[in-house]
C-alpha cells in the first residue's frame, strides 16, 4: 500500500472481529513507532502492551463514562497503552525550553501516527483513546513516576469495510501566504 493511500483510507476502527493480534503484529506496529521522529532524538515513548484480558478491563474502566472506543477496548485481544517519559522532550538539562511544555505530547503523536499507519497496511485497525483517566490508567500498568499516560490504543481486525471520512477542510481554509490571512 502506498502511503498516500493509508493516509487517505485509514479510519479510526471501533468494531473488531475475534482475531487475536499475534506478537509479531504488535512488533512491527511498535517497530514503526520506534522509527519515529523526536525533539533531539529524545525518544520519550514507551508502550505498555496489555493483553491480560483483566488487566484490559482495568484500563477500559479508567475510560470516561460513554466514551465510544470502550466497546471495542474490551473486545481486543491487546491494548497498546502510549506513555511518555516527562523532562526531556522540549526540555534541556530537565526544564521546558519551548512555549509549549509537554513537547512529548508532539513526539507520541507521530510514533501513534506512525503506528496507526501500519495497521491500516496490515489490515489491523486501532483507534486513539484519550477520554479517559490518566492518572488512574497509570496506576493500573504500573507506571512509575517521571511518566505519563498519554493514549490507548486498542488494536484488532476491522469487523467491517471502512467508510469514507468525514468531510475536510480544503487547503484554501487553513493555508496562508507569508502572513496569516493571505490566501496561498
Amino acid at each position: 500500500m502506498e502511503l498516500g493511500e493509508a493516509i487517505l483510507k485509514r479510519r479510526s476502527v471501533r468494531k473488531f472481529t475475534d482475531h487475536v493480534v499475534s506478537d509479531d503484529e504488535i512488533r512491527r506496529l511498535l517497530e514503526a513507532a520506534r522509527l519515529a521522529q523526536s525533539w533531539a532524538n529524545t525518544q520519550p515513548w514507551e508502550f505498555v502492551v496489555v493483553r491480560d484480558p483483566s488487566i484490559i478491563e482495568q484500563v477500559t474502566a479508567t475510560y470516561v463514562h460513554m466514551n465510544p472506543a470502550t466497546r471495542c477496548s474490551l473486545a481486543a485481544s491487546a491494548l497498546l497503552v502510549a506513555c511518555a517519559k516527562t523532562g526531556v522532550s522540549g526540555c534541556y538539562g530537565g526544564k521546558d525550553v519551548t512555549k509549549f511544555p509537554n513537547w512529548f505530547m508532539f513526539d507520541l503523536g507521530i510514533a501513534v501516527q506512525n503506528l496507526c499507519l501500519t495497521a491500516h497496511e496490515m489490515g489491523l485497525g486501532t483507534v486513539v483513546v484519550g477520554f479517559l483517566d490518566h492518572d488512574a490508567c497509570a496506576a493500573v500498568i504500573g507506571l512509575p513516576p517521571g511518566y505519563e499516560v498519554v493514549a490507548v490504543l486498542p488494536v484488532g481486525r476491522p469487523a467491517t469495510e471502512p467508510k469514507q471520512g468525514p468531510p475536510r477542510k480544503g487547503l484554501k481554509d487553513f493555508v496562508h501566504l507569508d502572513r496569516f490571512g493571505n490566501p496561498f
